[in-house]
């Protein structure tokens, strides 16, 4: 007749059932800042609190048509995006 010790697992750690740790690898992930299209000959609609966010922080901000950018250039200079002005009438009509 044969006893099971209980406690032969704790004697001899590095045999048996165990746990182990899988690492990720790291994948960083970067907005896409500039589409290299239309979108940027344009001024585009973006609430006052987010463009001074931005500025703040450096994050990119959101249009009302989408396009995602971190605001450098004074938007005066650029006619106002087609797609924005729709949008945002459409929001206040």
């Amino acid at each position: 007749m044969s006893f099971v010790d209980d406690a032969e697992p704790l004697r001899n750690p590095d045999q048996g059932a165990g746990t182990s740790v899988l690492e990720r690898p790291k994948t960083e992930e970067a907005p896409v800042r500039d589409d290299g299209g239309d979108a940027d000959r344009f001024a585009h609609y973006v609430s006052k609190d987010r463009i001074a966010e931005s500025r703040a922080t450096g994050r990119p901000v959101v249009a009302l048509c989408g396009k995602v950018w971190v605001p450098k250039h004074d938007p005066s200079k650029y006619p106002v995006c087609p797609d924005c002005k729709r949008i945002y009438e459409e929001m206040m009509g």
